[in-house]
């Protein structure tokens, strides 16, 4: 196939499709330029190479949710993040964190169908739900963190832990997900 005929392709892809797809790809757009610019007013150092990796990489990602792109943004925004930012928890590691968890939810969301395929309300619905409840543990249990790391609670490791398995069985359970005995 021709890059011509990629391109047509594509475009005819993108003009049929639907509103559940454009909206995951807007969202993604949205929380990763987020992500970008919580990162780079930070008063610390960035590595240069975290912006040329992770812009493409987005921008990548918009265009095509079911590749590597998102993975790879992922993995620089955090990564940068983890090799030069301070080591304490404050609002802006909270942003960064539910930007980035957003950019992963919607691009799990559009990766699993075709850009051109409708998609009914009550399957937005399902992940909808699942994806709120995260967005609004997250906070909750980065504050959580904070507070019991401050309070030099013997065991805070293993609270924190035990927070973060429980946010996780809720947005499965909310995600109404059932075991699979295949």
């Amino acid at each position: 196939m021709s890059p011509s005929e990629r391109i047509t392709l594509w475009l005819a892809q993108l003009r049929a499709s639907g509103l559940a797809a454009r909206l995951a790809r807007l969202v993604i757009a949205v929380a990763g330029g987020l992500a970008l610019l919580v990162s780079a007013v930070q008063p610390w150092d960035q590595l240069d190479l975290i912006p040329l990796v992770a812009v493409p990489m987005l921008v990548a990602t918009i265009v095509l949710p079911d590749s590597l792109a998102g993975v790879i943004f992922l993995v620089a925004m955090a990564g940068g993040w983890l090799m030069r930012a301070p080591g304490g928890i404050g609002w802006s590691v909270v942003l960064l964190g539910i930007a980035l968890l957003v950019v992963h939810l919607a691009t799990a969301f559009s990766a699993q169908l075709p850009s051109y395929a409708l998609v009914h309300k009550q399957a937005l619905r399902r992940w909808l739900v699942p994806a709120a409840i995260a967005v609004a543990i997250v906070p909750v249990v980065a504050i959580a963190a904070a507070l019991i790391r401050g309070a030099d609670v013997p065991g805070s490791m293993p609270v924190t832990a035990i927070a973060l398995v429980l946010a996780t069985a809720t947005i499965w359970f909310a995600a109404d997900e059932k075991p699979r005995g295949d």
